[in-house]
């Protein structure tokens, strides 16, 4: 019995490259088609460092979504092609699980609209790794009790969008659990940004260097005490079970779902 037949779009990057291994390993998906602008025409297994696959890479994105009756697409692109991918998937109803960030609210309410008129259902995460979300969830418990909060977020330097879909995502929890967008007035700044970005009240503060993968603390201030909770993502293989467990949910949640969270608790 073949499994949920998968594109992978992307499948040249870091993290693609992981998503193209998770299912080709995975007995409950198939591989059925990887798109990208690099590399195209060579067998994807030579680009992820395994025997031949038969899946070329190409870089038509409808034709392959017909032609590989693919059921889902999974995106990790850029921020500038991913909107583009996902009209795409949609229009020829197929599913799609997008790791990709950088989407701004007129963008989600474009994709809830075009899920919803397509009958092909999305889900966006701005993190699959397990522990990012329960880092987030513990966030929105602790930000009840403590709502003094800065979130700071710190990333590969090759990524192209700040503050990060995670810190995004982080706040929006937190301003979701204490019921209100108020915030500290911290003070003059004596070089502008140095507070870093403003959200609600949270001050996010982004860092870009090579050494790092995905990192996220959440510092919570109080009278005489700090709380800090972090996650560090040392391996783009750790974002990995949670995608498979998003291709798997996807094509039974209608629309759009933002956040794994959703799925997961």
């Amino acid at each position: 019995m073949t499994g949920i037949k998968v594109l992978v779009s992307g499948c040249c990057g870091r993290v693609g490259r992981e998503v193209v291994k998770m299912v080709l390993n995975d007995p409950e998906l198939e591989l059925v088609g990887a798109i990208d602008g690099l590399n195209v025409g060579k067998d994807i297994g030579s680009q992820i460092g395994v025997e031949s696959t038969g899946i070329s890479i190409r870089n038509d994105l409808a034709d392959t979504l017909m032609a590989s009756q693919a059921q889902v697409m999974v995106d990790f692109s850029t921020p500038a092609a991913v909107m583009g991918n996902i009209r795409t998937a949609l229009k020829v109803g197929v599913h799609a699980v997008v790791g990709t960030t950088g989407f701004s609210p007129a963008d989600l309410e474009e994709l809830r609209s075009l899920s919803e008129s397509s009958g092909a259902n999305v889900l966006v995460a701005p993190n699959f790794a397990i522990g990012a979300l329960l880092m987030m969830r513990f966030a929105a418990i602790a930000a009840q009790y403590m709502p003094q909060v800065e979130i700071i977020e710190l990333h590969h330097d090759q990524k192209l969008d700040a503050p990060s879909g995670t810190a995004i995502k982080t706040a929006e929890m937190i301003m979701a659990a204490r019921g209100e967008k108020t915030g500290i007035d911290i003070g003059e700044e004596k070089i502008q940004g140095v507070r870093g970005g403003e959200m609600g009240g949270i001050h996010l503060h982004s860092v870009r260097l090579p050494g790092f993968i995905a990192h996220q603390e959440v510092i919570f201030g109080g009278v005489g005490q700090t709380l800090v909770i972090r996650h560090d993502s040392i391996s783009r293989e750790s974002f990995m079970p949670g995608v498979a467990l998003a291709v798997k949910k996807i094509i039974d949640r209608p629309g759009l779902t933002y956040g794994l969270d959703q799925i997961l608790f």
